[in-house]
C-alpha cells in the first residue's frame, strides 16, 4: 500500500496531454500511475485536475527596495504559494559590490531556511570585474547556476554596460551555466526622463511614457547578440511588450539558445490602470503596455515564443505605495505568486481555450527544464518529487486581498472572478495545502542545488 493516492483525477502532462488515472506516492516521489491503486491516504480527485506544482522561477521575498522591504518573508510568501499551487520558487540573491556573489548566496540561504516549499537561487551580480570570476565558479559549486543581470538601474549601482555583460557572459557560458538578464535599455529612458517636465513627475501615467516598449526592444536585441558571441544560455525576465517579442524572434532566427518569460500582469492589466485613483499602487518595472502588447503576449504563449510564466512576485502594502506627489518614489513590484495559476487557467484555459497541457508547459514544466531541476521537478513522472496541484476547474471565486495568504493588503488583479480554485497542494508528497486550509510547516522546504 503507498503512502498516499490521488484517486480518480485527470492527470495533465506537459508532453502527453491528459488521461484518467490514479497517482501514487511513496515518501517523497511519484511511485505508480495507474488504476486501482491503494493508499493509507487517499485523496478524492474525481471531476478535478492533477498537474505538477508550479515553479514560480521569478519571486523576490524580503527584498530591500526603496528604502523599504517586500512585504512577503520566505515564511509567508512560501505559505502563500502553497495555497497558490506553487511548490518551487526561485528567488534572487540581494547582490552588493561591497560583497561576494558566495557570501551573497550564503546570507540569502540563511533568510530562506524559513521556507514551507522548495527553493532555489540565482545570483544577482552587480559591480562586475575581472577579478571576480571565481565567484562565478563558486557560486556554481554550491548549486547556484543562473546569474542576474541589469541593462538599467545604473543610478543605483544595478546596471552591467555591455562590455562587462560580454566578458561576464563568456565566463558563464563558459561553465554551461545562465544568464538571467532584466532587459531595458538605460540609454532611451534617461533621454525620456531628462526630457519630461516637472508637472509629468507627478502623474503616474508617465511611467509608462518613460520606459515604453522601445527601451525593452533595444535591450532584448542588445543581450541576445552579446550572448551568441559569448556562446551563454540567455534567458529574458518579464517580456511585456510587442516591440520586445519582435526583438526576442529576431534574435531567436540566428541565435536559438534563449528562452524568455512573461507575467500574468502583462498579460491581464494594460496601462490605463496608471490613470485610476490607486494608480501608484501598480508601480512596476516593466512598465504596463496596452491592450496591443497584451494580445501579441497571449498570441506568443500559444504559438510557443515564450518559454515559461512567471510572475515577478514582489509585494508591497498600500502604506509603503503611499503617494508622494512622484512616481519616481515608489518601490516597484506587484503581488502575484498565490493567483497565477488560477488566474492563467481562467484566463487562459477557460476564456482564451489555451490548451492545459501547454500550461502545464508554461509554469512547470519548461521552468524546469530553462533551470536544470528536471525531471526532479516539473513533472509527474515515477522517480520525480511528489509535487501535486489538485485544481478544482468548475469553481468560481473572486480574487481579493482579503481572501488571499501574501501578506499584502493589496491585489492588481481585485473583483476579478475566476474559474478554477487550488484543492490541493503536495510538496514532496506532503499536503501543504487542502481544501481552503493550509497544512504546511515553516522550515520543511529544502535548497535546491542545480548543477549545469
Amino acid at each position: 500500500m503507498y503512502d498516499v493516492v490521488v484517486k480518480g483525477g485527470q492527470i495533465v502532462s506537459g508532453s502527453y496531454g491528459s488521461f484518467r488515472a490514479d497517482l501514487a506516492i511513496k515518501g517523497e516521489k511519484i511511485a505508480a500511475i495507474g488504476d486501482g491503486l491503494d493508499g493509507k491516504y487517499v485523496i478524492n480527485a474525481s471531476g478535478k485536475l492533477v498537474m505538477p506544482g508550479v515553479i514560480d522561477a521569478h519571486v523576490h521575498m524580503e527584498l530591500p527596495v526603496s528604502g523599504t522591504r517586500s512585504s512577503d518573508d520566505f515564511s509567508s510568501g512560501t505559505k502563500a504559494a502553497a495555497c497558490g499551487g506553487v511548490t518551487t520558487i526561485i528567488d534572487f540573491t540581494v547582490g552588493s559590490s561591497e560583497s561576494t556573489i558566495p557570501e551573497d548566496i550564503e546570507k540569502r540561504l540563511k533568510e530562506a531556511e524559513k521556507s514551507h516549499i522548495d527553493y532555489a537561487l540565482h545570483a544577482e551580480v552587480i559591480g562586475w570585474h575581472r577579478s571576480r570570476s571565481q565567484e562565478i565558479l563558486k557560486a556554481v559549486q554550491m548549486g547556484v547556476t543562473s546569474f542576474k543581470f541589469f541593462t538599467a538601474y545604473g543610478s543605483s549601482g544595478r546596471r552591467t554596460d555591455r562590455g562587462a555583460l560580454f566578458e561576464v557572459f563568456q565566463i558563464i557560458g563558459d561553465l554551461g551555466a545562465l544568464a538571467v538578464v532584466h532587459a531595458e535599455d538605460e540609454e532611451v529612458i534617461n533621454y525620456l526622463m531628462n526630457e519630461l517636465e516637472e508637472e509629468e513627475l507627478k502623474n503616474m501615467v508617465s511611467l509608462a511614457k518613460v520606459r515604453p516598449s522601445l527601451c525593452e526592444a533595444v535591450a532584448v536585441s542588445d543581450v541576445i547578440y552579446l550572448a551568441e558571441r559569448a556562446n551563454t544560455r540567455l534567458h529574458i525576465v518579464h517580456l511585456s511588450s510587442a516591440l520586445g517579442l519582435e526583438a526576442l524572434k529576431r534574435g531567436k532566427g540566428f541565435y536559438k539558445n534563449v528562452t524568455a518569460e512573461t507575467c500574468p500582469q502583462y498579460l491581464l492589466l494594460t496601462q490605463d490602470v496608471y490613470e485610476s485613483v490607486d494608480g501608484h499602487l501598480y508601480s512596476a518595472s516593466p512598465a504596463l503596455r496596452s491592450s496591443y502588447d497584451l494580445e501579441a503576449l497571449w498570441d506568443a504563449l500559444y504559438n510557443e515564443e515564450l518559454s515559461m510564466i512567471a510572475t515577478d512576485h514582489c509585494p508591497f502594502t498600500r502604506e509603503q505605495k503611499t503617494w508622494k506627489g512622484n512616481f519616481l518614489d515608489l518601490p516597484y513590484g506587484l503581488p502575484g505568486v498565490e493567483t497565477a495559476l488560477p488566474l492563467m487557467f481562467s484566463e487562459g484555459v477557460i476564456k482564451r481555450h489555451l490548451p492545459v497541457s501547454s500550461l502545464v508547459r508554461l509554469l512547470s514544466e519548461n521552468p524546469a527544464k530553462i533551470y536544470g531541476l528536471f525531471p526532479q521537478k516539473g513533472t509527474l513522472q515515477i522517480g520525480s518529487d511528489a509535487d501535486i496541484v489538485v485544481l478544482e476547474p468548475n469553481e468560481e471565486w473572486t480574487i481579493s486581498a482579503s481572501n488571499l495568504h501574501m501578506n499584502t493588503d493589496f491585489s492588481p488583479f481585485e473583483g476579478l472572478k475566476v474559474h478554477g480554485q487550488i484543492y490541493t497542494t503536495l510538496s514532496r508528497g506532503e499536503v501543504v495545502f487542502e481544501k481552503g486550509s493550509f497544512k504546511g510547516r515553516e522550515g520543511r522546504g529544502k535548497f535546491l542545488r542545480r548543477s549545469c
